[in-house]
């Protein structure tokens, strides 16, 4: 009976202690306001979800969408509210956005909720900080800059270009969200593992990876069957596919050593088994974030591009004109080089406003490491932060008709580095921004050539806040008489 007693009470004193935890959690904050007399104005929304879900509510992605705009409207563009379990400042201001950016390791920090560490692993780019994310960005600086003029790259992102184009032949429309997602999955994998979409490991890596995209944007509740315990399990089987590879590319290489000039291979896993810098869960995950970028944000941008090229003659006619004169510099099947590349001038503007004005990345999570005063306002240590970037793409106050498509407003590039940041920026900029630039720009160099296309009535791109196109992005084709 006793046992019994004390059994309630503890579980009493542990209920109450849980429920005076989340109190805490939710309204210390507003001690903390009173203290410093600074933090922006706000609300803080319920009681440990706060205003998360509203947050998160889908809108289009060429919109701030009702959360932003009536928070804006109500407490200015840089407010305090309470996300992701986190007492959260988030900024929709140009200036601030920048400053956080450039001021990582110093006054703020990369901070991802902690779910999005168990999909992506420890040692991931994309979440790493300090001296390991230096170290890992320089060797993917190195190696994509070795890459990316390489001919055998440039070659393959053109010859697999043609090839997608070519399966449409017959068809008169595609749902063109799948077509760029085997365009540049079939790049990437050739890229970074050197398998060809034809290879039995490329199918499975890509069934994997579906599944643990579905789980890097899920409710993170590791109980069986749901998608983020199927995402951990996903990444794990790729690891062990790649860790595969990596053994029978040694064994190759004669037990470990690297090949000689002749017999090397010109992709990403060749040159990290000759980096003694990195360890072997490194090189893995290293494999992974070249898959994530590769993959998911390269064939987004694609599709952002087509749907909102789709619905402006003048830019598919300027478009057109380029492509034909650097076509017409070049002999009859003589694949592109990247001196081709550098002259696709316009088709850079186009891309730059498809990034602006569909914003591929809403925002990126970051924690104040200090007391941070900014203008007027102080951002309290330990805070998380969010840089909204669709906001300062979409801000009027920035880009003059920011709600329209307008490539020419890219003619000057000044404070470019501070208007546009679609691949964040600062010391976290996306290393392979440049490879996704060309893969799009050779693809538009045939596509523009070959087609001429009608965006189906409804598409829209939304942000849930990952960017999708609920139809798949249906065009109805007409082939180009050449």
């Amino acid at each position: 009976m006793a046992e019994g007693s004390l059994l309630v009470v503890t579980l009493v004193i542990g209920l109450v202690g849980f429920v005076f935890g989340i109190v805490l959690n939710h309204f210390w904050p507003l001690f903390i306001n009173i203290k410093l007399g600074h933090v922006p104005k706000g609300n803080f929304g319920w009681p440990l979800l706060g205003e998360t879900l509203s947050f998160l509510k889908p809108h289009p992605s060429n919109s701030i969408g009702n959360f932003l705009q009536e928070h804006c409207s109500r407490y200015g563009k840089v407010f305090k509210s309470h996300l992701f379990f986190s007492p959260t400042v988030v900024s929709c201001d140009q200036d601030l956005n920048y400053f956080i950016l450039q001021n990582e390791d110093k006054l703020f920090q990369c901070s991802y909720p902690k779910p999005i560490h168990g999909i992506l692993g420890k040692v991931s780019l994309l979440v790493a900080v300090g001296d390991t994310h230096k170290r890992l960005r320089n060797v993917s600086l190195s190696l994509i800059s070795t890459i990316k003029s390489k001919p055998e790259f440039i070659n393959d992102v053109e010859k697999s270009a043609i090839q997608i184009l070519q399966s449409w032949k017959n068809k008169k429309q595609v749902s063109f969200w799948e077509e760029s997602r085997k365009f540049s999955f079939n790049v990437i994998v050739k890229q970074v593992l050197g398998l060809t979409p034809e290879d039995p490991q490329s199918a499975t890596i890509l069934q994997d990876f579906l599944a643990f995209m579905r789980g890097l944007i899920s409710l993170p509740l590791y109980v069986p069957g749901t998608p983020y315990a199927r995402a951990v399990q996903a990444r794990s089987r790729i690891s062990s596919t790649v860790k595969a590879i990596i053994e029978e590319r040694r064994r190759i290489n004669d037990g470990g050593s690297c090949c000689s000039d002749d017999r090397k291979r010109n992709d990403f896993l060749e040159i990290l088994l000759c980096l003694d810098t990195l360890s072997e869960d490194e090189k893995v995950s290293f494999v992974l974030d070249s898959l994530l970028g590769g993959y998911e944000t390269t064939s987004l941008l694609m599709a952002m591009v087509v749907f909102f090229v789709g619905q402006s003659q003048n830019a598919l006619d300027q478009l057109k004109v380029e492509h034909h004169n650097v076509r017409s510099m070049k002999k009859k099947e003589e694949l592109l080089n990247w001196e081709d590349y550098k002259k696709m001038d316009f088709t850079q503007k186009v891309i730059n406003e498809a990034l602006r004005y569909g914003n591929v990345v809403k925002f990126v999570h970051r924690k104040a490491l200090k007391d941070v005063k900014f203008r007027d306002c102080v951002i309290p240590a330990g805070w998380k932060v969010l840089p909204v970037f669709s906001a300062v793409h979409l801000d009027p106050s920035v880009h003059a008709n920011a709600l329209q498509f307008n490539p020419w407003r890219w003619e000057s590039d000044e404070q470019i580095c501070k208007k546009l940041t679609p691949f964040g920026g600062g010391s976290r900029c996306c290393p392979g921004f440049e490879l996704a630039k060309v893969e799009v720009a050779f693809f538009l160099h045939h596509l523009v050539q070959k087609y001429r296309w009608d965006v189906e009535e409804g598409e829209q791109p939304i942000a849930y806040p990952y960017v999708e196109f609920q139809n798949g992005l249906t065009i109805r084709l007409h082939q180009i008489s050449t």
